[in-house]
């Protein structure tokens, strides 16, 4: 038995987005062709960047530059692309505070969604989510590894935070070992922003929590995808936002993976590549995805991982004998001539 999870970085949809909302449809945000890949997967799970509130006032920290609070209208485009879980695990959670936190749950378990990394309390906070889908059972926790002011404690509500620059604490790692499941995603909000690739305490981290028996690990806080070693992804990048961009290192063009898993873990991880316009998210194209798919290969091979091309898509791992005749010369460095066509369906 195993299942496909579509896996989609930092979403955002406060601020620019909020106001996006009060002249579009909530589903017009996302391209239709992106949505119905998301809802055709069994599951959907992404870092919500944002509260779900009309509440509270921003969060009293010297320092802090943005705050994300999208309206509840926007949980009909969580909907519309048939999000299952959201981790909330981050450093925007309580941007308005305790009751905007709270208006978010409540805002979630109406539209059916699950959600982990934060909660009422501590305990409630660090606790897995178990989904099910087709007689599977995928275990998601999620953590974070700043700010440490958003924790969570046994009286207040906030995050699950946890220090991993000082190692990865025994409650999470017993919480992967603990869970009843056919699998576990552990999805943690760590290392700094715009970082490149993963910082050292990030691949520490991921080694401990893969050793601990996660089944895939999939991360975000950079705002830029890195690459993928085995289980691990470590930074999924963003998948909507109203963001600056750097000229750079690129954060609007990002990746939506899809990783089909088994109880043995992941069998098959593809990338789609994405445009991120402002307030809005389609599959890329042209030099843009040409762009992406470089990145990624330079990215996944750094950490010992293969990258090949079909149908648009960017699969890790060995090129089977599916792969496009066009791919397959490609990869062998010979130029194709009149190859298929290369489409995100």
């Amino acid at each position: 038995m195993s299942l496909t999870i579509a896996l989609a970085g930092d979403t955002m949809l406060g601020r620019g987005v909020s106001q996006e909302l009060q002249r579009v449809p909530p589903g017009s945000l996302i391209s239709e062709r992106l949505a119905r890949l998301t809802r055709s997967a069994d599951l959907f799970v992404l870092n919500l960047e944002c509260c779900i509130s009309e509440r509270g006032t921003p969060w009293q920290s010297p320092g802090k530059p943005f705050f994300f609070r999208a309206p509840p209208v926007a949980v009909q485009t969580l909907t519309h692309l048939g999000v299952s879980c959201v981790t909330l695990a981050n450093n925007h959670a309580l941007d308005f505070g305790e009751d905007a936190l709270r208006d978010t749950f409540r805002h979630l378990r109406t539209a059916g969604i699950a959600w982990v990394g934060a909660g009422r309390d501590v305990a409630r906070a660090r606790a897995p989510v178990v989904l099910e889908t087709r007689d599977f059972r995928l275990a998601v926790i999620g953590v974070t590894d700043h700010p440490e002011d958003f924790a969570a404690s046994a009286t207040r509500p906030g995050v699950a935070y946890a220090d991993l620059r000082a190692g990865t604490p025994g409650w999470l790692l017993d919480s992967i070992r603990d869970v009843r499941a056919d699998a576990v995603l552990v999805t943690p909000h760590w290392g700094p922003n715009m970082a490149p690739s993963p910082v050292p305490h990030v691949r520490d981290a991921a080694r401990e929590l893969v050793g601990a028996g996660a089944s895939l690990v999939a991360g975000h806080s950079a705002h830029v995808f890195h690459g993928v070693d085995g289980p691990i992804l470590y930074d999924l990048g963003d998948f909507l936002d109203d963001y600056a961009t750097d000229p750079v290192l690129r954060n609007d063009l990002g990746l939506l993976f899809l990783v089909t898993l088994d109880r043995s873990g992941p069998t098959r991880v593809e990338a789609i590549p994405l445009k991120l316009d402002y307030c809005h998210t389609a599959p890329a194209e042209g030099g843009e995805a040409a762009w992406i798919a470089s990145r990624f290969r330079k990215a996944c091979g750094e950490l010992g991982a293969e990258v090949y091309e079909e149908r648009g898509r960017l699969i890790v791992g060995e090129p089977g004998p599916s792969t496009s005749r066009s791919e397959r010369l490609r990869l062998q460095g010979t130029p194709a001539v009149g190859g298929e066509d290369d489409v995100v369906p």
